[in-house]
C-alpha cells in the first residue's frame, strides 16, 4: 500500500504511452504491435482490413488492465488515522435489473465509522466520480485511501487518475470475497438497505429526494448521534472466541478523541462540534420519517418485490 498514489500515477502514464504509442494510431500501425498469432494472414489482409483489428481491439477491457495496477488488499485496515475508507454501491432496482435505476454510493471510514452516502442515477463512471468528489468535500477529515470491490464503476481510468491526482491510496478487494470489505457491507445494510428497502427508484425526482435526505438529516443523525461499539481484539479462551469492544461512541466523538491526540485542522469538524448541541435528535428522527415516506411514494411500484397484501405502512425507528 505504500506509495500507491505515486505508483498508480506512474503506471497510468506508462500504460497510456504503451497503449497508444506515437505514430501507431491508424489501423496498420495497430496491427504492427500485435503478436504474430493474432495478426491476419497476408491472404486475408485485404479482405479483413481494419474491421478485424477493430474487433480485436474491442475485446480488451480497461478494467482488466487496471486490476494489475491497483493494489489488491486482502487484510483489514490497520490504520489508526481517519481517512482510510471502504466504498461500495447499493442498487435500487427492485426485482428487475433492466433499464436505468438508482444506486446509493456508500463510503465509510474504517477508523471512526463516519459514513457518507450519495444517490446517483445509473452507475456511469462520471456519475460515480462526481459522487466521490462531493463526498470528499463533505468529509470533516482528509480522504487518504479508498478500497472498493472489482466493479467497473470503480475500476476505471476516471477514478484511478482522480485518486492519483489527489494523493488517495486506491486498492480493491478479491472477487467474491465480501469479508474483504466487511465495514462497508455492514453499513450497506444499516445505513441504506434498512431505510430504502428493496423498492425500485429510477427517476431523477427519486434520486434528488434520496440525496436531500442523505446530505442533511440522515447524515447528521448517523454521524453525530448514533453510537457504535468497535471491535478491539479477539481472544480465544479454550474452545470459545471472546470479542472485546471499546465503549460505544459516535463517529464525531471518535474524531474529537483523535483530534485530542493529533489536532486535525478542519473547519467542517469544528462546525459540526458547535452544531450538535443545537440539534434535537427527536426532531431529526421525525424529519427523517417524513422524508422517507416521501421517498417511498416515488418508488416504481410495477418493479418491486412482491409483498403480502396486508402490508402496513413502513416506518423506521431511530
Amino acid at each position: 500500500m505504500c506509495g500507491a498514489p505515486e505508483g498508480l500515477a506512474a503506471l497510468v502514464d506508462a500504460l497510456g504511452a504503451k497503449a497508444l504509442p506515437a505514430g501507431r494510431r491508424d489501423g496498420a500501425g495497430a496491427a504492427g504491435h500485435q503478436c504474430a498469432s493474432n495478426r491476419p494472414s497476408a491472404g486475408r489482409a485485404e479482405e479483413t482490413g481494419g474491421a478485424a483489428c477493430l474487433r480485436r481491439t474491442r475485446r480488451s477491457k480497461a478494467g482488466t488492465l487496471l486490476k494489475h495496477l491497483i493494489p489488491l488488499r486482502t487484510d483489514h485496515w490497520q490504520e489508526k488515522l481517519p481517512g482510510f475508507a471502504e466504498v461500495d454501491l447499493v442498487s435500487h432496482s427492485g426485482n428487475s435489473a433492466r433499464g436505468e435505476f438508482a444506486y446509493s454510493l456508500n463510503l465509510t471510514d474504517v477508523h471512526t465509522g463516519w459514513t457518507e452516502t450519495r444517490a446517483i442515477l445509473g452507475k456511469g463512471r462520471q456519475a460515480v466520480l462526481d459522487a466521490l468528489q462531493e463526498i470528499q468535500a463533505a468529509l470533516p477529515f482528509p480522504l487518504r485511501g479508498i478500497n472498493s470491490d472489482n466493479g467497473s464503476e470503480f475500476i476505471n481510468w476516471h477514478v484511478g487518475s482522480w485518486c492519483a491526482h489527489h494523493q488517495v491510496q486506491f486498492s480493491h478487494s478479491r472477487p467474491y470475497k465480501k469479508d474483504d470489505n466487511a465495514y462497508i457491507e455492514q453499513k450497506n445494510w444499516t445505513h441504506v438497505r434498512k431505510l430504502m428497502g428493496w423498492d425500485r427508484y429510477d427517476t431523477p425526482q427519486a434520486v434528488e429526494a434520496m440525496n436531500d435526505l442523505y446530505r442533511h438529516e440522515l447524515r447528521l443523525w448517523l454521524n453525530l448521534f448514533q453510537p457504535s461499539a468497535k471491535l478491539m481484539e479477539k481472544v480465544r479462551v479454550g474452545s470459545k472466541l471472546c470479542c472485546r469492544y471499546d465503549l460505544p461512541r459516535t463517529p464525531l466523538d471518535r474524531l474529537q478523541a483523535e483530534q485530542a491526540d493529533e489536532p486535525i485542522e478542519s473547519a467542517p469538524l469544528a462546525a459540526l462540534v458547535k452544531l450538535r448541541p443545537r440539534l434535537d435528535p427527536f426532531q431529526l428522527s421525525r424529519q427523517i420519517d417524513r422524508k422517507l415516506q416521501g421517498i417511498y411514494a416515488l418508488a416504481q411500484t410495477r418493479l418491486i418485490p412482491k409483498l403480502p397484501s396486508n402490508r402496513q405502512q413502513r416506518r423506521v425507528t431511530f
